[in-house]
């Protein structure tokens, strides 16, 4: 009779051992569950932009961003706007991927930069595009600049900037020299910032990517480069182990801050195929020119010969030769 009542004891015990790892297992299903959909849905609210043409490219050529070279613009936008009005894009990031050897080249365009406004007839700075006619018009401008063609484009809210850096734990930067500069908050503090490795806040990694006026040897050129840096550097972040664990949570500040037509799928591709050592793969571009006054206003003209020369780089890291590159109407 004692060995009937111990058999039903390690029945239960089994019973309630298996049930509690099921208890668990629909837990973590249900966490992993909810992560997956929060995330898709906002990327998916994210790569929802505004369909854009080449101007420049064959009207019968597709890229497939998973195997072909492709180019992508970066816009960092001014939080300057009004109601029905666009803002001036405060920064802007040309780059261009080849997949196969995981090489980039970007080259960051200085704002003042005086071209043809595509559309308006005017000729002015190339970061008040954005402001005249949107993402449209400032693809269809620098196209017909850098006679480059533009797949993709990828729009970021200042204003929402140091929320996404937060969002990813911070980044990690190489100062290149001590300097302070006022944050954009209100009221305006002085935060400062030392020469080598620095760990940066969303707060501080907005003061550094936009600080210009004390860097007096590169000036406007310095700037791009720290921009350069910083987007290197939060990609780097994202491609951590650890960053699966959050990916729900900075998805949802992206979703708020960022725009780009790249679809949900392509992103993710884009993504993964990214080297996680992103600055020893990227070649950096610049062109020269002057910086001068017309009809009272400074601009920087660019060199047209130094200009011919990045858009040669950039079509033969596209796999494009002059003859490929065809003007629609």
């Amino acid at each position: 009779m004692e060995l009937s009542r111990k058999k039903p004891k390690k029945k239960i015990t089994y019973k309630i051992v298996l049930s509690i790892i099921g208890t668990i297992c629909l837990i973590i299903f249900g966490i992993v569950g909810y992560k997956t959909y929060i995330t898709y849905s906002a990327i998916n609210k994210m790569t929802k932009g505004v369909k854009i043409v080449s101007t420049i490219r064959p009207p019968k050529e597709k890229v497939d961003i998973k195997q072909d070279p492709v180019s992508i613009l970066f816009l960092g936008l001014e939080d300057y706007a009004t109601k029905g009005v666009n803002g001036r894009t405060d920064s802007m990031i040309l780059a261009t991927y080849n997949p196969k050897d995981q090489t980039l080249k970007t080259l960051s365009i200085p704002r003042d930069s005086y071209v043809d406004i595509v559309d308006f007839n005017v000729t002015s700075k190339i970061n008040g595009a954005y402001a005249r006619g949107g993402i449209k018009t400032t693809i269809k401008t620098v196209e017909k600049f850098l006679n480059v063609p533009i797949d993709y484009y990828v729009t970021v809210n200042f204003s929402g900037f140091k929320n996404i850096v937060d969002a990813v734990g911070g980044i990690k930067v190489n100062v290149p020299f001590d300097f302070w500069e006022n944050t954009d908050t209100k009221p305006r503090r002085k935060v400062y910032f030392y020469k080598g490795e620095q760990h940066l806040d969303g707060l501080h990694a907005l003061a550094y990517s936009r600080m210009r006026k004390r860097d007096y040897n590169n000036g406007d050129f310095g700037r791009q480069e720290r921009q350069r840096q910083v987007l290197s550097a939060i990609i780097k972040e994202l491609k951590t182990p650890m960053s699966i664990l959050n990916i729900d949570t900075y998805s949802k500040e992206f979703s708020k801050n960022i725009t780009t037509n790249i679809g949900m799928g392509d992103a993710f591709s884009l993504f993964k195929s990214l080297p996680n050592d992103i600055p020893s793969h990227t070649e950096s571009l610049a062109y020269t020119g002057k910086g001068g006054m017309v009809n009272g206003i400074w601009y920087y003209v660019p060199d047209k010969t130094s200009v011919q020369d990045i858009s040669k780089k950039m079509r033969e890291h596209l796999g494009l030769t002059d003859n490929s590159l065809v003007k629609r109407n």
